[in-house]
């Protein structure tokens, strides 16, 4: 009998239907246990896969970048960067992230009850902090909190589900600080918000997977413009990260039907938490004048 012959995927679903087929032993591709493990996970992480350089998703993955152009070369491309632009591809064209989200859902095989799935979310969702926590560079911490502190003005913008992000440390800092707010509060666009930004004020950022055009556009604008951008996102090489003078990689792989916002919330409690620290004396002081004005208008209705 003749043998299946290897087809080069050119999809995503390509890529899955190949490790069925690998997996099964039904392909006409061998691949040792390992490599198998590395597949799955680039599948199972296809913006992280799209976004990061070799030598970052080689860490990541716990193999060297040889192993990875090894594997794209089994694969039937000339070396890693063709195996990288299916994925790619998907992060660029592909308008299914939260359909197939929830497909994973719908597949994940446990068939426990509704605490049981709780509790899967949340071992999911703590070692997404646990990742965030250790790849911190605490230098830069520091010095983004400082810049949160010093600079004349501080905007911060998302959009979709991370605009409830935004205006959450937006709210924190402004408890802190005056002239702190979310970019465009009140929709007069973003390009007049901008035009209110001198250099060196600062512009936070966020986004991830699937990327928001307007706002990976937005940070490109105000970098160039030279605003300090700092960026709260999801691969050391995502778009926002290009650009960003400071920027901080949040791991959100879970079954949530979303974007996973657990670790994006702990991230944005420290930043604001550093930056009340460095204020001392003066951002108590914010604090208590901010109770004694809502004490006063308590007492007046």
């Amino acid at each position: 009998m003749t043998p299946p012959t290897l087809h080069r995927p050119d999809t995503l679903a390509d890529l899955e239907r190949l490790l069925t087929d690998i997996e099964s032993g039904n392909g006409a591709l061998r691949l040792g246990k390992r490599s198998r493990q590395v597949l799955t996970a680039m599948i199972s992480a296809p913006q992280q896969t799209a976004v990061s350089s070799i030598s970052d998703l080689a860490e990541r993955l716990g193999v060297s970048p040889s192993t990875l152009s090894r594997l794209a070369q089994r694969l039937g491309f000339d070396g890693f960067g063709g195996l990288q632009g299916v994925f790619r591809r998907q992060v660029t064209e592909g308008k299914s992230f939260y359909s197939d989200q929830v497909s994973r859902l719908l597949d994940s095989d446990d068939e426990g009850d509704a605490m049981t799935r709780l509790a899967r979310l949340g071992r999911q969702e703590s070692a997404n902090i646990s990742d965030t926590i250790s790849g911190i560079d605490g230098e830069a911490l520091s010095r983004s909190a400082r810049r949160l502190v010093e600079a004349r003005r501080v905007r911060i913008h998302g959009m979709r589900q991370f605009a409830s992000l935004a205006s959450f440390m937006a709210y924190g800092l402004s408890m802190l600080r005056p002239d702190a707010a979310p970019l465009d509060p009140i929709r007069h666009g973003v390009a007049d918000a901008l035009a209110q930004l001198d250099e060196d004020d600062v512009l936070v950022v966020v986004s991830c997977f699937p990327y928001t055009p307007s706002v990976l556009a937005t940070a490109e604008v105000a970098a160039r413009q030279g605003i300090h951008v700092i960026a709260l996102t999801d691969a050391a090489g995502s778009p926002l990260a290009r650009v960003a003078r400071d920027s901080f990689t949040v791991p959100n792989h879970s079954l949530f039907f979303s974007n996973s916002m657990c670790a994006f919330m702990l991230l944005a409690e420290g930043l604001l938490s550093e930056a009340a620290s460095l204020m001392g004396d003066k951002g108590l002081a914010a604090l208590k004048r901010r109770e004694r004005l809502i004490g006063e208008l308590n007492d007046s209705l």
